[in-house]
């Protein structure tokens, strides 16, 4: 298979895992948000800027149309209706929190996969399609930082979270155009490769250490 012949068919159970990954992807919008104490309106921009901001810029580099959440008009809804709810959200989050990082896990990994793989349909090179799988799979986090006037968790010491996405894209695409298999498990090698990589990072809170001016 040539790469710039790869045609990339997202299957009826990864349109789930991606729009489970929308739902979790709004709900840490919402974290966000409330922890700056921002209004309903807030909310739901901060919401809407992590649960779209990285597929948005993925779509605009490639020249892609419909922006993918706009082919699927009804992911901004369910993200207002996330905004809306937030206050009844916010009072069980004390409970649901502990099982947020697999759903995130696995919305950062569907989020990176179709990235790449958007991305290898156009014809880039394999480095370009992978880095755009990457900034599929991490940027909406990167704008929600910055809209609260933080600076972004991907860019200081924290548990792994860019390289997680890129080592599994990497994998992906390998499988893919080295190994021959087929679609489905290339895109199960490169999910389980990011998902794995990504809960042992926070786990044993493997980072890269801070770089700093000699004193």
């Amino acid at each position: 298979m040539l790469f710039g012949e790869y045609r990339f068919r997202l299957m009826p159970y990864l349109v789930l895992i991606e729009f489970l990954a929308v739902i979790v992807s709004a709900i840490y919008g919402v974290l966000l948000a409330a922890r700056k104490g921002m209004d309903v309106v807030g909310v739901f921009v901060v919401a809407f800027a992590v649960a779209f901001g990285g597929g948005t810029l993925r779509d605009l580099f490639l020249d892609r149309t419909p922006l993918f959440w706009i082919g699927n008009a009804h992911y901004p809804v369910v993200v207002l209706a996330i905004a809306l709810l937030s206050g009844i959200i916010l009072r069980f989050v004390g409970r649901i929190r502990p099982y947020l990082l697999l759903p995130d896990a696995l919305g950062m990994a569907l989020f990176t996969l179709t990235g790449t793989a958007y991305a290898m349909e156009a014809g880039t090179s394999p480095f370009v399609a992978v880095l755009l799988g990457v900034i599929t799979g991490t940027f909406g986090g990167v704008l929600g930082d910055v809209i609260c006037n933080e600076v972004p968790s991907l860019f200081i010491p924290s548990p792994l979270n860019a390289t997680c996405a890129f080592t599994g894209a990497w994998v992906y695409w390998g499988m893919l155009e080295w190994g021959g298999f087929a679609e489905t498990y290339a895109l199960t090698g490169g999910l389980v490769t990011i998902v794995a990589f990504r809960l042992a990072a926070v786990k044993w809170n493997w980072c890269f250490p801070a770089i700093r001016e000699p004193t």
